[in-house]
């Protein structure tokens, strides 16, 4: 195998993990989102917040919500793909 080879196979696996990695950030937040909103978050909200109850907005929850939109580009890519194949 030639050195070009090798490199260009190295590249190949380094674009599928970066794929895999940039699919792998949406869910990671929501699931953050829900645990947040689900158990709060902790100790520390009680003196931070000032509203508390089902419908509190403010601290991590709003912005785990945000970062799993902004990231929710790669899946909407993939999905976009695989209907156009059909």
């Amino acid at each position: 195998m030639s050195t070009h080879e090798s490199a260009a196979r190295s590249e190949t696996v380094t674009l599928r993990m970066a794929k895999w990695l940039s699919l792998a950030a949406a869910p990671t937040f929501v699931i953050m989102a829900l645990l947040t909103g689900a158990f709060g978050n902790g100790p520390m909200d009680m003196l931070c917040s000032s509203m508390h109850g089902v419908l509190s907005f403010d601290g991590m929850l709003p912005m785990y919500l945000l970062m799993s939109a902004f990231h929710a580009t790669p899946w909407l890519r993939m999905f976009a793909r695989r209907r156009r194949r059909c």
